[in-house]
């Protein structure tokens, strides 16, 4: 929109520039899809035969253009091109752009050429500048200052960032709420233009990103929580029809699971009366499984529990009458769960208290494998549940990252990776909750080391002005400020106590990152391996031939094999885009040791 002030100024350099452009689109590599690139410069040539002019940008310059052709031009020169690790660095640092997300008809979404990609710049920025302002954010966004309706548009763009990969500009929860707050500002357009986003985004799930799939499962979940679950839920009954690994199926199954644990199961159910097929995709009714209600043992040790016995006296009993009978592991971690699963409460107190008795039971991986299945045994029927009792274990050091991982890579669950959420969650919080803990290692040394900074130009200061003070007589001259001596050396007195405890702490957070970062290491080059070692299973053996039992199922072509191997696959690769930080620092050894050519080429 300043091209009719460029080509007015400078028509020469204008064309070239121009030219030069068009010259790179003609040889640029052609994608099967077009482009961001290629639709903005077709848009900018379209604008270019109008004779620049953009109806949907305001003109406030037009008071001071006689000022503003006097002004200065300044030269700027763009950035150099990255490679490699570089490249990985730039790309994180300046976001790019390949392709639209298009998911209306373009009757619906379309106006004039350039109008397009003004309108959505206006909304990324509304979006940048009011983050955090989730109802001016959707206020503003509603009541652009353009003479043409644009919810099509403005329903394309937050799901473009929302979407967006390797990972959005802003939390997930800030879109959900902007795009809840922009159905109540609007609600006689917008909430029948979320419907047809999902529409359209349902229509190409088996396209999309596992990543983009989790996303999206989380986001329309919640989205439906504020809405009272309603949702025409007929449409998707067909999915019943398609087998169980079919990606649609496997949406409506995750989205009802999530709404189960943002309501209550008999409420979920209700909200599917329109399809009560459905039914079969929820998850089960049921909660805790004990296997030892009334044995004898089992109630002798909840009365312990309940009389608020040490951890040590509930050690003594399993070393003299549980462990030698019954091994120990099961009946005691199953009576914890037990009396743990009245509440959460109830469950971080049982951790809290009787930790060492869970730590004395699993002291090693082998063990604390043991023990997470029996956490998913016992709450087989509610996936929360088990996803939460495991990442608050790892939180209170009962068990370990690995042992997480090894559980995940067991054949009974590797054989869930393409059917459910399950397994994937729980990896996804192990490996989070490391990064996470490495990351606030970091920022703490990071300014404990800004403290020691502060503490060292105390002292320098009170040097400096020590320096220049000059005694007569053991009095300062006339003219130096002694008041100013007194303070600086109140705050080197103050700052050496500190500096101490400072590197001590610093001493001891270095060694805990040091330590954190070798157990990362450790899981990513595990999971790399078991990625590897089940893939390497199934990819030499997975016809890309459709398989003839699943060709005429509704439709659906993809076996079961092909299926699976493209879900783990897909993580594989989301895992990787979202620590590519951390797993660069061990691109060498894994590229030598774990990546085979036929992982790399799939």
């Amino acid at each position: 929109w300043g091209g009719a002030e460029l080509i007015e100024q400078i028509p020469e350099e204008f064309e070239r520039v121009m030219a030069g452009v068009e010259a790179y689109m003609s040889i640029r590599f052609a994608f099967a899809e077009k482009g961001f690139l290629e639709d903005l410069w077709g848009r900018i040539q379209n604008l270019s035969n109008n004779g620049w002019k953009v109806d949907s940008v305001p003109k406030p310059h037009l008071p001071f253009e006689a000022q503003l052709v006097a002004g200065t031009s300044h030269p700027f020169s763009c950035p150099e091109r990255f490679s490699g690790k570089q490249k990985y660095q730039a790309e994180s640092n300046y976001m790019q752009r390949f392709h639209r997300l298009y998911l209306f008809p373009a009757s619906k979404s379309e106006m004039q050429p350039i109008d397009r990609f003004v309108i959505e710049e206006y909304l990324l920025d509304v979006l940048l500048f009011f983050n955090g302002c989730r109802k001016e954010c959707a206020s503003y966004m509603a009541s652009l200052p353009v003479p043409f309706r644009y919810e099509y548009l403005m329903a394309e763009t937050i799901f473009s960032q929302l979407l967006l990969l390797p990972q959005p500009p802003f939390k997930l929860i800030y879109y959900t709420l902007v795009i809840i707050d922009l159905c109540k500002a609007l609600p006689g357009a917008f909430p029948a233009v979320v419907a047809g986003a999902v529409r359209s985004l349902f229509e190409k799930i088996s396209d999309m990103d596992m990543e983009c799939r989790t996303r999206l499962v989380l986001w329309f979940s919640h989205h439906l929580s504020n809405f009272q679950f309603v949702w025409p839920w007929e449409e998707w009954s067909y999915v019943l029809d398609l087998p169980k690994w079919a990606p649609q199926r496997v949406f409506v199954q995750e989205v009802l699971e999530r709404e189960v644990r943002l309501s209550y199961w008999d409420k979920i159910k209700q909200s599917i009366e329109n399809a009560p097929a459905l039914e079969d995709l929820l998850p089960p009714k049921g909660g805790f499984t004990f296997r030892f209600e009334g044995k004898e043992l089992s109630v002798e040790l909840s009365g312990m529990v309940k009389e608020k016995k040490t951890a040590r006296d509930i050690i003594l009993l399993m070393d003299e009458n549980i462990i030698p009978v019954h091994g120990g592991l099961e009946i005691v971690i199953q009576t914890l769960l037990s009396i743990g699963s009245k509440s959460f409460t109830h469950l971080i107190t049982v951790l809290e208290r009787y930790g060492q008795v869970i730590s004395k039971l699993c002291p090693d991986q082998d063990k604390q494998v043991q023990l997470i299945e029996e956490v998913s045994l016992c709450w087989k029927n509610n996936a929360q549940m088990t996803a939460i009792i495991i990442d608050r274990m790892m939180g209170y050091r009962l068990i370990s990252n690995m042992a997480i991982a090894r559980w995940v890579f067991m054949p009974s669950n590797t054989e869930q990776f393409h059917v459910s959420d399950r397994p994937w969650e729980i990896l996804r919080n192990a490996v989070s909750k490391t990064y996470n803990r490495i990351c606030d290692l970091r920022k703490e040394i990071s300014s404990l080391h800004k403290s020691i900074s502060s503490a060292e130009e105390a002292k320098e200061d009170l040097k400096v002005a020590e320096s220049k003070l000059e005694l007569v007589n053991g009095e300062p001259v006339q003219g130096v400020n002694p008041v100013r001596i007194k303070r600086l050396k109140s705050y080197y007195d103050k700052a050496k106590e500190e500096e101490m405890s400072l590197c001590e702490s610093l001493e001891a957070k270095s060694a805990l990152l040091g330590r954190a970062t070798e157990e990362n290491e450790a899981l990513f080059i595990y999971l790399y391996k078991s990625f590897m070692n089940v893939l390497m299973e199934r990819l030499p053996h997975v016809s890309m031939d459709v398989d003839d039992e699943n060709s005429q199922v509704n439709g659906y072509d993809v076996g079961e094999e092909e299926q699976w191997c493209c879900v783990t696959l897909g993580y594989v690769k989301a895992f990787s885009r979202q620590y590519a930080a951390e797993i660069w620092q061990h691109i060498e050894k894994l590229d030598t040791e774990i990546f085979h050519p036929l992982i790399i080429e799939a």
